[in-house]
């Protein structure tokens, strides 16, 4: 059996950041584009504007799923026995959890400033904004549990596959 490749934790480095670094920049677009169109609401009825929070606080949410998934592979990361296939796995499973959050902030983003516009206007839509809106952060949430459920795996699977080089 050969030694573990000591590059091998480069892949699962590249796992921690891309899972923490994509889930930021969706929940920073998602608070971004909603804060704009509460901004812009908050002029017409800034009674309103505690109310058109959500947005912003779900966008918040992709965050802290690349948070939680950033601190969970880092934990896993063992730097004498690390296979390969740990390393890509980790990438893999950064990689679910970065991009589907950054997907969901987008989509966040967009429905949030829309809807709270609208919601000014007729308040009758907030039910059906808050519905969009939740389907668009279950997309993250799918990322989360997919990226989740490969970082917890690849533990077990990529034991054994090389000794420790140290």
């Amino acid at each position: 059996m050969q030694p573990c490749d000591p590059s091998s934790a480069f892949f699962g480095f590249m796992g921690v950041t891309s899972a923490l670094v994509f889930a930021n920049l969706g929940a920073a677009y998602g608070t971004a584009k909603s804060g704009v169109g509460i901004a812009s609401m908050g002029v017409m009825r800034p009674d309103m504007i505690m109310k058109s929070i959500i947005p912003v606080v779900m966008a918040g949410v992709l965050g802290i799923y690349g948070l939680i998934t950033a601190v969970i592979i880092n934990g896993k990361m063992d730097a004498a026995n690390y296979s390969a296939y740990s390393g890509y796995a980790h990438l893999g499973a950064g990689l679910t959890v970065g991009m589907s959050s950054l997907a969901a902030g987008l989509a966040i983003g967009i429905v949030g400033d829309a809807g709270v516009r609208a919601n000014a206007q007729q308040p009758r839509l907030f039910v059906g904004m808050i519905l969009i809106l939740i389907f668009a952060e279950a997309l993250g949430l799918y990322g989360l549990i997919v990226g989740l459920v490969v970082a917890s795996t690849a533990e077990g699977k990529g034991k054994g596959l090389c000794t420790p080089y140290a």
